[in-house]
């Protein structure tokens, strides 16, 4: 009888272990081509950049990274260093709607007259105000230099470059994203797999015991039989 209750614990705990695994957060990300077309104060440029948006646990949300491939627009004149300063725009989809806005540092050497202009990786937090699977797309870029401003907006409908399994935090901040928060349960959004075997380490634990406390009647009450 004692080895089939062990036998029945030890399946208990797998079968859980396996539900846990399945039901942890999933993550997708792509690099997307994104064609711009731009507005620049000397007349319309267009470019297609692969973006890639990546998406890491930070706090009570999430840090976003977008990335350009290529550069995009150009300046009749040299800009030197510094003179450069980008932000762009990720529209949110899914389970969740709104915008995100990232930022980035000015350019760190000196853009040639004439040249793709390379935007330095933007980030910004995001911080989810629903559950379920968010995507994450690109959307539009503002270049800010020599007092004047050049906006591309994509024109080829792209693909969201990140999906993003999450859980609501109350207290967020709108979809802009600045604010901060937990969910429900008092737990910060799960995405990783760090995340699971945490959960699967838990459940663990507790399996542990119970079959410690099982073994433990089982023993108490054969002694009481042989009495």
């Amino acid at each position: 009888m004692y080895s089939k209750r062990t036998a029945a614990l030890a399946s208990a705990a797998a079968l859980a272990g396996s539900v846990v695994l399945l039901a942890a957060p999933v993550a997708h990300a792509e690099v997307v081509d994104v064609n711009y077309q731009c507005k620049t104060p000397i007349g319309a440029k267009s470019a297609v950049s692969p973006i890639d948006i990546k998406g890491v646990k930070s706090g009570s949300g999430y840090k976003l990274t977008m990335s350009w491939q290529k550069g995009v627009s150009s300046s009749p004149v040299e800009l030197g260093k510094g003179a450069m300063s980008p932000s762009a725009t990720v529209k949110l989809g899914g389970a969740d709607s709104g915008t995100v806005t990232v930022t980035g540092p000015a350019n760190q050497a000196a853009i040639p007259a004439n040249t793709p202009i390379k935007i330095n990786d933007l980030s910004g937090t995001y911080t989810p105000e629903k559950t379920g699977k968010v995507t994450f797309t690109a959307a539009v870029l503002t270049i800010k230099a020599l007092g004047t401003t050049t906006t591309c907006t994509p024109t080829n409908n792209p693909k969201p470059s990140l999906t993003l399994d999450v859980t609501a935090a109350s207290g967020g901040s709108s979809p802009t994203q600045s604010g901060s928060g937990t969910d429900s349960g008092g737990q910060l959004p799960r995405t990783g797999p760090e995340d699971s075997l945490t959960a699967l380490g838990t459940l663990g634990g507790t399996v542990l015991l119970t079959g410690a406390a099982g073994s433990l009647w089982l023993t108490r009450r054969n002694q009481a039989l042989r009495r």
